[in-house]
């Protein structure tokens, strides 16, 4: 299992940095990351053709390892996914994402 040896949010410029080796880093939107979270919630609106909707100034407001992964806390209450780390690895660096205010149905 591959895991970051360093993990940096910065909430000024919303973005989770990870240092995954001494020549590797990952910068991923925190609103790219809410986007993308693999909780059972958000993996029933991706398969249902819809887009989780995250706000351009949604938080990372709190950062919990798991073992095998990392629990994010995002300013809009969401907490229930856990991003394993061989996950966050397929993630793309400074994903685009839908950040218009729109809600699944």
């Amino acid at each position: 299992m591959n895991v970051p040896q360093h993990m940096a949010v910065d909430a000024a410029a919303r973005t989770l940095t990870l240092q995954w080796d001494t020549a590797r880093v990952q910068t991923l939107a925190h609103a790219a990351l809410r986007t993308a979270c693999p909780c059972s919630t958000c993996r029933r609106v991706r398969l249902a053709g819809a887009v989780v909707p995250a706000t351009k100034d949604i938080a990372i407001v709190d950062v919990q390892p798991m073992g095998y992964g990392v629990q994010l806390v995002f300013s809009d209450g969401h907490a229930q996914g856990i991003f394993p780390w061989a996950y966050l690895e397929t993630l793309v660096t400074n994903q685009r994402v839908d950040t218009s205010e729109k809600r699944p149905a």
